[in-house]
């Protein structure tokens, strides 16, 4: 790489892949490849004197100008948290607020005020959180963590104002075709496993019960016909993470089948910016949402922050509004803002289809 043009960032990408050929980055390995990869892009975008997200909106051939609607982790499950509730994050969308600081706002009284609820209810030793920051109370039902997420956005106010997410995460609980439903519990009934069609019902019921507008995650990373039939009844956005990997072959086989319409982009599954930005392009010309997205135990890089803005995706999923690795993205995206000025527009109402 030494004497390369770090403005030539799909030149340096591609000297990086050609030094790990293996499909799943095995060699060099896709976070050292990835560090590199950010690396020469904040490089190129030191010597053109421009901010990052203008550099990666050049790189994608886009103007940057849009501010994720930031999907907030307010409750943890899952192998994220030592509890016995199933799903891994529930989450909460402001789309309702006029900027990204009043999304930010929004979401930071709604997760104190759920805190004091959980509180009230369990307990102060219920107020622990889980990996990406959400509050991990003891609770086994998907129901009662929704139930608690309205009730908080109740309190604060903001009825009607903020969506609800779910990320199921159901690799984690799908043994052979069923899906465990008590997984975390030591006492287990045996009366929660569940078929795929069986999930299907439970997710139609949330999503017709809940201001519910998007489940990442909802089956096992292989099992492409419940997803599919999923996705098909089109109750809210269905985004495939474990599914896709963020492997273009993958993305196209779910493009093809309909078995998804909206990407979780974790730049660490790809390894480099231009592979990140590729998928980004795969999913738009499909017309599907782009969930750009940290990873739990992630490091207090802003990265992400600049490649959502740069790359228009209209949504971002970075934790809860605690712990410093989440917090870094969201104070980045507030300098942004800031930047912009009134030149700047929050992705809002138009959350799925500002990356078409």
């Amino acid at each position: 790489l030494v004497g390369m043009d770090p403005q030539q960032q799909a030149q340096i990408d591609q000297a990086i892949m050609d030094l790990d050929k293996a499909h799943h980055r095995t060699e060099v390995g896709a976070n050292a490849m990835l560090a590199v990869s950010i690396a020469a892009c904040k490089a190129g975008a030191a010597e053109k004197e421009v901010p990052l997200y203008k550099h990666i909106a050049d790189l994608v051939g886009k103007s940057a100008t849009t501010l994720p609607v930031p999907a907030i982790t307010v409750i943890n499950g899952g192998t994220h948290a030592g509890n016995n509730l199933p799903i891994q994050e529930i989450m909460i969308l402001p789309i309702g607020a006029k900027n990204f600081e009043e999304a930010m706002q929004m979401g930071s009284e709604t997760y104190h005020h759920l805190k004091d609820i959980i509180w009230e209810k369990y307990g102060s030793d219920s107020c622990n959180i889980g990996d990406d920051g959400g509050f991990a109370p003891n609770i086994s039902s998907i129901t009662e963590g929704l139930d608690l997420v309205i009730a908080a956005i109740d309190r604060a106010g903001y009825n009607g104002r903020i969506k609800l997410a779910i990320d199921a995460a159901a690799t984690d609980f799908c043994v052979g075709k069923k899906y465990d439903l008590e997984f975390k519990s030591a006492k287990k009934s045996g009366q929660n496993f569940k078929t795929g069609d069986d999930m299907i019902e439970i997710y139609s019921q949330l999503c017709s019960e809940y201001p519910l507008v998007s489940i990442e995650q909802p089956f096992d990373k292989d099992d492409w016909e419940h997803s599919k039939k999923f996705t098909t009844l089109e109750l809210c956005q269905v985004v495939g993470d474990d599914l896709l990997m963020s492997d273009p072959e993958r993305i196209k086989r779910a493009v093809n089948e309909y078995t998804c319409d909206a990407l979780t982009l974790k730049a660490s599954q790809v390894g480099t910016v231009t592979e990140a930005i590729e998928a980004v392009k795969q999913a738009k010309d499909a017309h599907w949402g782009v969930m750009v997205s940290h990873r739990s135990g992630d490091t207090d890089d802003s990265f992400i922050a600049d490649l959502a803005v740069g790359a228009a995706a209209g949504q971002i999923k970075a934790g809860a509004p605690c712990r410093g690795e989440c917090l870094t993205k969201y104070n980045q995206l507030l300098r942004i803002e800031e930047e912009f000025g009134s030149e700047g527009v929050y992705a809002g109402e138009n959350w799925r289809t500002t990356a078409s």
